[in-house]
């Protein structure tokens, strides 16, 4: 099988740890150029797998890859996903797909007009515990849906990123914070582990903590609160903060007439099932990768350059796919107006 070429645009942090080893890795696919508006940080990683620096989006495209991944900056995911599916790439696109609820709807439109694959990096729905608590929810373990409570804490992007002052604080790059970052991770989780879609959210981000480097508070916010119904009726709170000075919380509760089901809330057991009548039962189904064991250069697959070069190969639908992912997108961007 000829190798899939494969080009990034954006050179962070997301695309050092994930994308670019991910793929090296991946027999399927061949890394043949990185574009990043710092063209150190591109020629750093060209010259780690041997491949191209480009000066611009335009010239990376125009140099023919298979597929893209794109690692930039929140406000340029709509521009540089678009680009490339009109070139004729498959697309992997790193959350949150956008900014604005008309950007995302621009890349769902692209991606139908070209007929190429548009997916959304959330990891999250590959995570083993996430599949076997939606195996568990399908087969009515807990009944029915009642309430939930998510959460995605940690101590901020500089401590994953390294670097003090990163782009995720400046409005200009992100547009919105810790709510973008990690709460659309929460919302979209919910939608996928229940299959009862999110139809109504409203929000409240504050800046509760965070500093720039002259002293005043990052011009987005570190801490967002959800409050969410399901086209089921449901009701839940989704918690996203950059504030969590500590152990980081990824964890997820679900509560229903026969059951609750808990998520990542124990070290040992990251599903556990408690029965209505008393009856616990726990699952051992694999960790979830923390922000910390990245920055100390632990690495471990997300499973989603796999997923997408998989889902590209075997012509078939994906969990990742655009229409699927951009519901939580439309909750997201119209609860944190």
């Amino acid at each position: 099988m000829k190798k899939y070429k494969v080009g990034i645009v954006g050179c962070g942090q997301i695309c050092k740890v994930r994308h670019a080893p991910e793929y090296a890795e991946n027999p399927n696919t061949e890394l043949m150029g990185f574009y990043d508006m710092n063209p150190d940080r591109a020629k750093e990683l060209a010259k780690q797998y041997h491949c191209q620096a480009f000066d611009s989006l335009e010239a990376l495209l125009t140099a023919g890859p298979d597929l893209v991944s794109v690692c930039s900056a929140n406000t340029d995911h709509a521009r540089s996903a678009i680009a490339a599916l009109e070139h004729g790439c498959d697309v992997l696109c790193e959350k949150p797909m956008a900014v604005t609820l008309a950007d995302c709807e621009a890349m769902l439109e692209a991606a139908h007009r070209t007929g190429r694959r548009l997916l959304i990096g959330h990891n999250q729905r590959l995570t083993p515990a996430h599949q076997e608590a939606r195996r568990l929810i399908r087969e009515g373990a807990i009944g029915k849906l009642l309430t939930f409570h998510t959460t995605f804490g940690h101590g901020g992007p500089e401590s994953w990123t390294g670097v003090k002052d990163p782009w995720f604080f400046h409005r200009g790059a992100a547009v919105l914070g810790a709510a973008a970052d990690l709460g659309i991770h929460k919302i979209d989780l919910i939608n996928y582990l229940t299959d009862d879609l999110i139809v109504e959210g409203e929000a409240k981000l504050l800046t509760l903590d965070k500093k720039l480097p002259d002293g005043s508070p990052i011009q987005v916010d570190d801490n967002a609160i959800f409050l969410l119904r399901t086209q089921g009726g449901a009701l839940g709170v989704a918690h996203a903060s950059w504030t969590f000075y500590g152990q980081e919380d990824n964890s997820t509760v679900l509560y229903g007439t026969q059951g609750i089901l808990k998520l990542y809330t124990d070290p040992d057991y990251s599903v556990i099932l408690e029965h209505a009548d008393g009856q616990v039962e726990k699952f051992a189904v694999g960790k979830i990768t923390t922000n910390e064991e990245q920055q100390a250069g632990i690495r471990s697959s997300t499973g989603v350059i796999d997923e997408f070069v998989a889902a590209v190969t075997e012509k078939r639908p994906s969990c990742l796919d655009v229409d699927q992912v951009i519901h939580a997108m439309r909750v997201v961007l119209k609860a944190a107006q």
